[in-house]
């Protein structure tokens, strides 16, 4: 029987252990915040141990990071957390995407950008959306604080390998319909856990067609979906994509070897999915976790369970609207799901030439210093002040309430984001997932339209 891809780049790291009991995995790139760090660091110190390998740690600030006067950070704990990063990567010689540095920006942006993330590596991260890397045909997953510390120590990692589910996904999206659009609906339709247990590997004609920026929106999400691990077969898009960036050396050597990442014909799946998207439409959430989400036309479901009120409660809003009846404050285009360049330009599209409802505070956050300064040169900047948004320095921003940029209490957001839960944006923050198209939509109206209708 042949092997998935996952299978492939999963066996080639393993080294201790029996299949079916937890195996030890070489873990080739360790990438680190401020956040899952600083405990870890300080039990090497009282250890007494080194870094295994500084040159497979690389860091960067994102959390925490003002996106308005980045220097001046006023939260004393945010303000510890990056000051304890800057030194703990001096100590111990980790390379850091430093604040103001021209690679800064969020880990799993900076990864692909700098070419640090590529085809079958092993790649961990304090941070449960690392499953994004998964877009190269990488076994990418977010980790704990204590086994931070033991990758830090032997960069190796206990894991218990999942079972394989198959995703595969057929039809030519419609215009105005985007990759964020195809995670969500899979979300909402299968739910939060059904990739509990699994590694997820997303296949078929619609993948193939995404560029690499697309796939990573998705992969982005698995985590969402219960997953730890999303991944796609590399394929001539995402060669090229690592090509030239600074840290990919001798690709053409390499590629040869990523050309075998691939799942075999007659490899086994434990569980296949089958989705077409020919006639997807435009996705938001409702609710309080991505499962509470429908399509731009469907009403609001009836409350089955005590979640659904209490979710309802929440959110402010009735079973039987529809989201074009709720009432926007806020508009995050942002995250580590959304804040590429490929996004800003699809919204760019969309608010050229007018301006942000009056009602509706907007604000655009490059995902990266490198996202920020394309941008910049494009013209992208000006479109989107011009039209009344806010252009910030790259950060997490308002994906989660770790920084200055919160959505008040009460008001609804329309957010790129990959997270609704409560709170997640600021206490009492009502969040809205949708595609950067649909947000920017929503800034120049004041409220969700169906951006079919508005994308040309």
């Amino acid at each position: 029987m042949g092997q998935t891809l996952f299978d492939k780049v999963w066996d080639k790291h393993v080294l201790h252990g029996n299949v079916g009991d937890p195996q030890l995995l070489y873990i080739d790139l360790h990438l680190i915040h401020e956040v899952t760090s600083p405990q870890a660091f300080e039990g090497l110190r009282l250890q007494k141990r080194k870094l295994r390998r500084p040159d497979l740690t690389f860091a960067t600030l994102d959390h925490n990071v003002p996106t308005i006067d980045i220097f001046n950070i006023k939260d004393e704990i945010a303000n510890k957390q990056i000051t304890t990063l800057q030194k703990n990567a001096q100590d111990f010689g980790v390379h850091i995407f430093d604040m103001g540095s021209d690679e800064q920006g969020i880990v799993h942006m900076v990864g692909p950008e700098t070419g640090l993330t590529q085809p079958g590596k092993t790649i961990v991260c304090g941070d449960s959306h690392t499953a994004t890397h998964g877009a190269f045909g990488a076994i990418a997953f977010g980790i704990g604080t204590s086994e931070v510390e033991h990758v830090f120590a032997t960069q190796t990692l206990w894991q218990t390998k999942p079972k394989n589910l198959k995703i595969d996904i057929s039809g030519k999206l419609p215009n105005g319909v985007y990759a964020k659009d195809i995670i969500l609906y899979l979300i909402n339709q299968y739910g939060v856990d059904f990739g509990t247990g699994y590694a997820l590997e997303f296949t078929g004609e619609t993948i193939k067609s995404l560029s690499m920026e697309a796939r990573m929106t998705i992969c982005n999400m698995a985590i969402e979906a219960g997953a730890k691990y999303g991944m796609m077969q590399p394929d001539e898009i995402t060669f090229e994509y690592v090509r030239g960036r600074q840290f990919a050396k001798n690709i053409d050597e390499m590629i040869p070897q990523w050309k075998q990442l691939y799942s075999d014909e007659d490899a086994y799946f434990d569980k296949i999915i089958n989705i077409d998207v020919t006639n997807l439409e435009p996705q938001v959430t409702w609710g309080t976790n991505p499962e509470m989400g429908v399509s731009f036309s469907t009403p609001f479901p009836a409350i089955k369970d005590s979640n659904d009120e209490r979710a309802y409660q929440y959110m402010g809003l009735k079973p039987g609207q529809k989201a074009e009846d709720i009432e926007l404050g806020y508009v995050f285009l942002g995250s580590c799901t959304n804040a590429r360049i490929s996004d800003l330009i699809e919204a760019s599209h969309i608010v050229k030439g007018k301006h942000v409802h009056p009602n509706i505070t907007a604000i655009v956050v490059p995902g990266s210093r490198t996202v920020k300064k394309e941008a910049e040169s494009m013209g992208l900047d000006k479109i989107f002040k011009d039209a009344g948004f806010e252009w910030r320095e790259p950060g997490c921003s308002m994906c989660l309430g770790m920084n200055p940029d919160q959505v008040p209490e009460g008001v609804h957001c329309a957010s790129t984001s990959n997270r609704n839960f409560e709170g997640r944006q600021g206490k009492g923050a009502r969040t809205h997932l949708v595609s950067p198209a649909m947000a920017a939509a929503a800034a120049i109206n004041g409220k969700f339209v169906d951006v079919r209708k508005v994308v040309i």
